[in-house]
């Protein structure tokens, strides 16, 4: 051996010059080699003929609010078609309504969408939003007992004659406004949530300003006849959508067929009757007065496509069931939503440069699908575009590219691509570490 006639202090010498050797080979070796490995993928090379579906998005358009939230896709496409136009080929009888798919807000049919008219109770579709809400920042729970006042017990319409003495859980609350449409629930709750009816009813509307609800005016919480107090088939929509996006499981309350509160003492019986008799009913609530007529948002679901159909001022409860039947058959008859992956799905795998490793998961940000027109022959292209140059350090949740899906040249759809994991920057340390490693590993 070498060191067989050197002394302690030079081998300790020579072995340290051989480490630094080592870590300088290393990192010349590792750092500026890895700079000609990095694979880049153009959206000119790498598109993806995947996907064999299609679409005709001639008279779909989007429905949007002004909360711009791209994991909940709110924002309008910039390559969106006009908006549908209004010719009522559907020839209904109710003076306002609108169809739209529910993930995307893609109007499907339009009729005088933005008519300002009395909601009745469907006014209570934000009065829920804002309960749900209420529980997801752990302000209320749904066992929390919420009185009753004086105010509460003296609504009028549709009740379930809430006493003073009472209390209910929000979670019976919710049960008795969403199923039985009950005027003192949605006051009691006003007044927990609030202080006052009052302040609810201008958290409503400022929650109809960030929505971009710019056809409705609140003047309560539950839709009682009162001057000035409107909204619009279109605004319906948004707020409808809002609470089922955001809040999938209200429809736990809002599929109710029957159901009793007080111990059984109390019937309720849901004034939706599509959830009894229209495959995939979801929802969602009712309204009716004798200035209003009859209003209904009405949602389902059906081999993943979920439609929210909104009537207004129908002239009789028989009419509005119909017409949204009407509308809710049209579009499950025309239109299919195509799912491409979901959250976190992995794309691929790509080469980072200057890391502690050499390489990442690329996965999906969010959902990826298009609503499509069914019976056309287009192909859908799918085209996966990473960043020329990715450079440790890298965090999870990291954007490091897109993947598109367009027709014929137009950009239907865009989700952003990002590293699953983070990786670290190499450096001396790290370097050392992995050196000290090996040189162990080998004397052992």
């Amino acid at each position: 051996m070498v060191y067989k006639y050197m002394n302690k202090t030079s081998i300790n010498r020579f072995f340290s010059i051989l480490l630094i050797f080592c870590i300088f080979i290393f990192y010349t070796t590792f750092v500026f080699a890895s700079d000609d490995s990095l694979y880049v993928w153009s959206s000119n090379a790498n598109t993806l003929n995947i996907i064999n579906n299609t679409t005709n998005s001639s008279n779909i358009t989007n429905i949007t609010n002004s909360n711009t939230d791209t994991n909940t896709s709110n924002t309008i496409s910039a390559n969106a078609p006009s908006e549908v136009t209004d010719n009522n080929s559907l020839n209904l009888e109710s003076a306002s309504a609108i169809l739209i798919e529910q993930s995307s807000g893609r109007i499907l049919y339009a009729h005088n969408i933005h008519e300002q008219l009395r909601p009745a109770s469907v006014t209570k579709i934000m009065s829920i939003l804002l309960i749900m809400e209420a529980i997801d920042s752990g302000k209320i729970s749904l066992t929390d007992s919420v009185p009753c006042s004086e105010n509460a017990a003296s609504m009028g319409g549709s009740q379930i004659w809430l006493d003073t003495k009472e209390t209910l859980t929000v979670d019976e609350m919710l049960k008795a406004i969403c199923v039985n449409s009950a005027n003192d629930c949605v006051v009691a709750m006003a007044e927990y949530i609030a202080g006052s009816e009052e302040a609810f009813v201008q958290m409503m509307n400022d929650k109809a300003h960030e929505l971009g609800m710019s056809d409705t005016t609140f003047k309560n919480c539950h839709g009682l006849d009162e001057d000035g107090h409107v909204s619009s088939s279109y605004d319906i929509a948004i707020m409808s959508r809002e609470l089922l996006n955001k809040y999938p499981e209200i429809t736990n309350y809002t599929t109710i067929w029957m159901d009793t509160l007080r111990d059984g003492k109390t019937q309720l019986s849901n004034t939706n009757k599509l959830i009894k008799n229209y495959n995939g009913a979801t929802g969602l609530k009712t309204g009716s007065t004798s200035l209003a007529l009859y209003n209904l948002s009405a949602s389902a679901t059906r081999d993943g496509l979920s439609l929210i159909a909104v009537i207004m001022k129908a002239p009789s409860t028989k009419v509005r069931f119909a017409e949204a039947e009407k509308l809710l058959d049209y579009g499950f008859n025309n239109f299919a939503y195509q799912s491409f992956g979901n959250a976190g799905d992995l794309v691929q795998t790509v080469n980072i440069d200057k890391g502690v490793q050499s390489t990442i998961p690329v996965v999906l940000e969010n959902d990826a699908g298009i609503l499509l027109a069914k019976g056309s022959e287009k192909n859908i292209e799918q085209t996966v575009t990473i960043n020329e140059s990715i450079l440790a350090p890298i965090s999870s949740g990291q954007k490091v590219g897109e993947i598109s899906f367009s027709l014929d040249g137009e950009v239907l759809s865009t989700v952003n691509l990002v590293s699953q994991i983070s990786v670290n920057k190499i450096d001396i340390a790290t370097m050392s570490t992995k050196v000290f490693s090996s040189w162990f590993n080998l004397l052992r």
